[in-house]
């Protein structure tokens, strides 16, 4: 019995037998090390946080539900919600284009991904807000042909309007790379038995197909959602009512930058915070059956 114990814990060197059972973990200094420096850090950012009176915590608590803040930040969320629907729905048509056999719409939805990814969001804004420089009017009718009607752009592009292009032709882009991702992930096998057993092409995609890809597709998507809420404080610079904005507005009038933005932070943080939650029950469900 001896020898078998032995043998199974590696020591054949010695008759003692070792009782795996009364072992110690081993002390590792450097993470107890490493442990109290991060704690001697967290305390003394407290203490900064708590003592230094620039930080007007009596400011941030009479602001945080600020009937001003809190309507911008409905429209950042707005904004958020509405440039995702339609960045989606583009980016699953540019995907789509982008794995087609069809050589001339592969090329122009590359080109799209790589000018629309390329282009810093914030300069795409300050564009769409001055395409009437470009652009006096919009017209609709046959291209070099009749024009049927035609509106001044500077009526048509608002702040709210050139927002939600910009937003929504970013975020498109990179939406297409995370779906063509999602469903190149997924085995060409697995379409083949789809369509083995009778499925249809459009059935093998919505039964087969998308479901195993959601896997892949989830994460970023949740990441880009989150990204899509932060990158709506970009505009602020042309003039749309966002948080960051209301922000902006009621500490040009009182001169009290930090405990404002310290306001911002907070509901950033907090609708951050809750759509991470979602992000993770979405990952769950959708790998179920997968370690």
């Amino acid at each position: 019995m001896s020898t078998q114990v032995q043998h199974a814990t590696g020591d054949t060197t010695g008759d003692t037998a070792v009782d795996v059972a009364t072992a110690r973990p081993r002390l590792r200094p450097a993470r107890w090390l490493a442990g109290a420096v991060l704690l001697v850090l967290a305390v003394q950012l407290g203490w900064f946080l708590v003592t230094n009176p620039r930080f007007e915590w009596g400011v941030v608590a009479e602001y945080v539900f600020d009937p001003n803040i809190l309507g911008g930040l409905g429209m950042s969320l707005l904004l958020t919600v509405i440039a995702m629907v339609l960045g989606s729905l583009l980016g699953m048509l540019v995907a789509a284009g982008r794995l087609s056999d069809f050589k001339p719409v592969s090329w122009a939805c590359a080109v799209y991904v790589g000018v629309f990814r390329g282009i810093p969001p914030l300069v795409q804004l300050i564009f769409w807000f001055n395409l009437g420089y470009l652009l006096p009017r919009l017209s609709l009718g046959v291209p070099f042909g009749p024009t049927f009607a035609s509106w001044p752009t500077n009526a048509v592009i608002s702040s709210l309007t050139a927002a939600l292009i910009g937003l929504t032709l970013h975020e498109a882009a990179y939406m297409a790379e995370i779906v063509r991702a999602g469903i190149m992930s997924v085995d060409g096998g697995q379409r083949d038995a789809a369509r083995a057993m009778g499925f249809t092409a459009p059935q093998s995609f919505v039964k087969v197909v998308l479901p195993q890809a959601m896997r892949v597709i989830i994460p970023p998507t949740g990441s880009q959602f989150i990204s899509l809420l932060k990158g709506t404080s970009l505009v602020s610079v042309i003039a749309m009512a966002d948080l960051l904005y209301s922000v902006q507005v009621i500490y040009n009038r009182t001169y009290q930058i930090v405990p404002l933005l310290i306001v911002a932070c907070v509901w950033y943080l907090t609708v951050v915070t809750v759509l991470s939650l979602g992000q993770q029950r979405l990952e769950r469900h959708f790998g179920k059956g997968q370690r």
